[in-house]
């Protein structure tokens, strides 16, 4: 990750978080804990809310220019929207933007997600203080 532009809020310590809903899935309780577990941490978190699409959450990354996006998938159509979302990422130039991704989600699909450069994978049981250390890793801060 390029180093931090002078004054800005990843300089001051500050990461803007990105937390969406991909795909058709209409449970987002655990979204919304996560979103204020890391409002709670520090972070300034932009909320998207529900039923949206790849194309949704990086028109939104590039808007609020953010630092890292968090996903939370629950339907089981991980694979192919965080694929997406990280091909249109790039496509933006926005490869630096740490991605993450929680929800109901096996093994073998977290290492696979984590080989298209997500840079945590969240499972169920996942703490709340996993998930800050996480995204502030993702976000170019020490734990």
């Amino acid at each position: 990750m390029p180093p931090p532009r002078s004054g800005s809020r990843l300089e001051m310590g500050r990461i803007r978080v990105l937390v969406a809903k991909p795909g058709l899935d209409g449970h987002d309780r655990g979204a919304k804990v996560v979103a204020r577990a890391l409002r709670d941490a520090g972070m300034e978190v932009v909320y998207a809310g529900l039923r949206q699409t790849p194309e949704m959450i990086v028109e939104t990354a590039l808007a609020e220019d953010v630092q890292v996006i968090g996903l939370s998938v629950l339907s089981g159509a991980h694979s192919e929207l965080v694929s997406r979302v990280r091909k249109l990422l790039d496509a933006e130039g926005l490869e630096q933007v740490g991605l993450v991704v929680g929800g109901t989600i096996p093994d073998a699909d977290a290492d696979q997600l984590r080989k298209q450069g997500v840079a945590a994978v969240f499972q169920p049981g996942a703490s709340l203080e996993q998930i800050v250390a996480e995204v502030r890793k993702a976000g170019g801060l020490r734990a």
